[in-house]
C-alpha cells in the first residue's frame, strides 16, 4: 500500500500538469494577487447557481403543504439579486483573468524573442519563417488563452459541482451517491484525450507553420511571383498546406470529437435513471416532492456542463501541450554561446589568425579544409574563387556565425571561441551583398551601428558613405521613411546606407561579402568610393567576383573547392600563373 502511495506521489510530480505548473509559476507570480482574485472571485459565481435549486425546494414544499413563508414572497426578488451578483462577479473573474493572462503572455514572447535573437545561424538556415513565428509566438497565444480562457470556466465550476454536490447530499444521500457514480462515469473519457491527440498535434502544428510560410513568401516574393507569372504554382503549394491541414483537423476530430456524445448519452441516462429513483423514494415517502424538484434542478445544473465538457477539455489539452512547447524552447542551449570566463575583447592590435580551420554544415560533409593563413592590422585580405568554394563560410566564422568543426581562429593570439561573442562581434562590421535595413528611417537604420552616437558622428558617417548628396535632395533628409526591408530605396542607396551604419560602428574589422556584385556601373562606383573610404585603417576581408575590386588588396587568397590553393599580391599571383591568373584572365576577356 505505501508503494502505491509513493508511486502515485512520484506520478502526480512528474505529470505534464505540475510540469507545467513549475515552468509558468515565474511568469505568474508577478501577477500573483490578480491572479488569485481571479480565482477567488469565481467562487461565488459557482456557488451562487445553488441558491435557486434551494428556492425551489422551499417553494415547492410550501406549495404541497399549503404553508406559506416568506421566502416564497420575495423568491424572484432573491433570484434576480443573486443573478446581478452573480454577473457583477463573473465581469470582474473575466477581466482579471484576461488582464493576467496578456502580461504572461507579454512576458513569455519576450523571452522567447531574446532567445530567438540569440539563436545561430545555423538555426536559421533550418528552420523556415513559418514554423519561427508559429513556435515563438502563436503557441503563446495558444498556451496562454486557451489555458486561462479555460480558467475562469473551470474554476467556476468545480466550485459550482462542490457547492451542488453538497446540496444534493443534504437532500438525498442515497440519489447523491448514484448521482456521483454517474458523475464519474461521464468524466472518463476525459483521461483519454491526450493519449487519443499525441500524435497529431505536432502533425498540425507543422502544417500551420507550412501555411504561414506560403503567406509569408507570397508577400516577400510578389515580384517574382508577378514576373514569373507564378500564380498557379503559389495556388497549387497553399492548396496542397490546406489539404493536409485539413486532413489533420478531421482525423482530430475523429479521435476527439466521439467524446461529447458519449457524455451527453451518459448523462441522459443517469437523468433518467435519477427520475426514477426519485419517483420511487416519493412514493415510499423518503423525499419531499420540493426535494425532489430540488434535487433533479441540482443534477440537471450539476451534469449540463458536462456535456460540452469534452471540447473544452480537448482545448485545454492543445494549451498544455503549446505550453510544453513552449517551454522546451525556452530550456534549449544555443550552440553558439560565451564559455565560462570568457575573456573581452577590447581592442585588436596585431593579427588575426586562421590556423588548420575545417568546417561542415552537416556531417561528413566538409565545406572548409584546413584553412590557413594570417591577416595582420591593417591589411585588406581578398578571398576570391569558383563560386560555391567556401568564401562567404571562410569570413562567417570569424564573427562565430557558425563555430569551426576543427581548427582555431585566433585574434591576437587568443581563440575567438574564449572571447565574449558580444565583445568579438563588437569589433567587426559586415556589408553583405544583400544588407537588411529595418523598417523605420535612414537615420534609425544607421544609428543601429552605434545608438548613442553624436550628431557629429552621425554627419561624418553619412559623408564617408557617400549619402550626402542624395539625403540632401529628400525632404525629410535622413527622417525619410524607406518601408519594409528598405524597399523605397534602390540597390545602391540601400548599400550606402548599410556602409554607413558599418561606418558609425567604427569597428576595427571590416568585412564586405560581394557588397557591390548586385549593382550597375554607376551605383557600384559611387558605392566602391564609400567602400574605400570604410576600408581606411582597418583590417579588411574583402569578397568578390569582380577582380578589378580586389588588385590592390595586401594578400589575395584563392579558395577553390574549401581549400586555399594561393595566396599573394596580385601582380605575384599573376606572374605564378595559377588559378588566379587563370580567373583573371576569365574576368578579362
Amino acid at each position: 500500500m505505501r508503494f502505491m502511495v509513493k508511486k502515485l506521489i512520484r506520478k502526480i510530480k512528474n505529470s505534464y500538469a505540475v510540469k507545467n505548473y513549475k515552468n509558468i509559476y515565474p511568469y505568474v507570480k508577478p501577477y500573483w494577487s490578480r491572479a488569485l482574485a481571479a480565482v477567488f472571485v469565481t467562487i461565488p459565481v459557482g456557488m451562487m447557481d445553488t441558491a435557486i435549486p434551494w428556492a425551489l425546494k422551499n417553494y415547492m414544499d410550501s406549495i404541497t403543504t399549503g404553508k406559506s413563508s416568506i421566502i416564497v414572497s420575495y423568491m424572484p426578488f432573491l433570484i434576480l439579486l443573486f443573478a446581478a451578483t452573480q454577473s457583477v462577479f463573473t465581469y470582474l473573474a473575466t477581466y482579471l483573468n484576461a488582464w493576467v493572462g496578456a502580461k504572461i503572455s507579454a512576458g513569455l514572447k519576450y523571452d522567447l524573442f531574446k532567445k530567438l535573437m540569440r539563436n545561430d545561424a545555423s538555426f536559421f538556415d533550418k528552420n523556415v519563417s513559418g514554423t519561427i513565428q508559429m513556435r515563438f509566438n502563436t503557441d503563446v497565444d495558444t498556451a496562454c488563452s486557451g489555458l486561462l480562457n479555460h480558467l475562469k470556466m473551470f474554476s467556476t465550476r468545480i466550485f459550482n459541482s462542490l457547492s451542488l454536490i453538497i446540496a444534493l447530499f443534504v437532500i438525498s444521500w442515497r440519489m447523491a451517491i448514484v448521482a456521483i457514480i454517474i458523475l464519474l462515469f461521464a468524466l472518463y473519457p476525459l483521461t483519454t484525450i491526450r493519449k487519443r491527440i499525441g500524435g497529431i498535434v505536432e502533425q498540425t502544428v507543422f502544417s500551420g507553420s507550412a501555411i504561414a510560410t506560403h503567406y509569408i513568401e507570397a508577400f516577400s516574393g510578389n515580384r517574382i511571383v508577378t514576373s514569373y507569372n507564378l500564380y498557379d504554382y503559389q495556388k497549387r503549394k497553399i492548396s496542397d498546406a490546406l489539404d493536409f491541414a485539413f486532413k489533420l483537423g478531421i482525423k482530430m476530430t475523429q479521435r476527439t470529437g466521439i467524446l461529447s456524445p458519449i457524455m451527453h448519452l451518459t448523462i441522459g441516462a443517469g437523468i433518467a435513471i435519477i427520475i426514477w429513483f426519485g419517483s420511487y423514494l416519493i412514493l415510499n415517502d423518503l423525499l419531499t416532492a420540493g426535494g425532489f424538484v430540488a434535487f433533479t434542478t441540482s443534477v440537471i445544473m450539476l451534469y449540463q456542463p458536462i456535456k460540452s465538457m469534452g471540447n473544452d477539455f480537448n482545448s485545454v489539452q492543445l494549451s498544455l501541450m503549446a505550453i510544453e512547447r513552449v517551454f522546451t524552447l525556452l530550456k534549449e542551449t544555443p550552440a553558439i554561446k560565451n564559455r565560462p570566463n570568457a575573456r573581452r575583447l577590447t581592442s585588436v592590435k596585431n593579427k588575426i589568425e586562421y590556423k588548420d580551420v575545417c568546417f561542415e554544415y552537416e556531417k561528413d560533409r566538409p565545406i572548409l579544409k584546413n584553412i590557413n593563413f594570417t591577416a595582420n592590422v591593417g591589411e585588406t585580405v581578398a578571398l576570391v574563387g569558383n563560386s560555391g568554394g567556401g568564401k562567404t563560410t571562410l569570413v562567417n566564422l570569424l564573427p562565430r556565425f557558425y563555430d569551426i568543426t576543427s581548427g582555431s581562429i585566433f585574434i591576437d593570439g587568443v581563440d575567438i571561441r574564449s572571447l565574449e561573442l558580444d565583445s568579438l562581434r563588437d569589433k567587426i562590421a559586415v556589408v553583405f551583398q544583400d544588407n537588411f535595413l529595418f523598417g523605420g528611417t535612414i537615420r534609425d537604420n544607421i544609428l543601429l551601428g552605434k545608438e548613442n552616437a553624436s550628431q557629429e558622428e552621425l554627419e561624418q558617417a553619412v559623408k564617408s558613405a557617400c549619402l550626402k548628396d542624395f539625403v540632401s535632395k529628400l525632404d525629410k533628409g535622413l527622417d525619410t521613411e524607406i518601408g519594409e526591408r528598405g524597399v523605397l530605396l534602390s540597390g545602391g542607396q540601400k548599400q550606402r546606407v548599410a556602409i554607413a551604419r558599418a561606418f558609425i560602428k567604427n569597428a576595427p574589422i571590416v568585412i564586405l561579402d560581394e557588397a557591390t556584385s548586385a549593382l550597375d556601373n554607376k551605383s557600384e562606383a559611387i558605392v566602391q568610393k564609400a567602400i574605400d573610404n570604410l576600408m581606411k585603417d582597418r583590417t579588411v576581408f574583402v569578397i568578390a567576383h569582380r577582380l578589378s575590386t580586389v588588385r590592390n588588396a595586401d594578400k589575395i587568397v584563392v579558395v577553390n573547392n574549401g581549400e586555399i590553393v594561393e595566396i599573394g599580391t596580385h601582380d605575384e599571383l599573376i606572374n605564378k600563373n595559377g588559378a588566379y591568373a587563370a580567373l583573371s584572365n576569365i574576368a578579362g576577356r
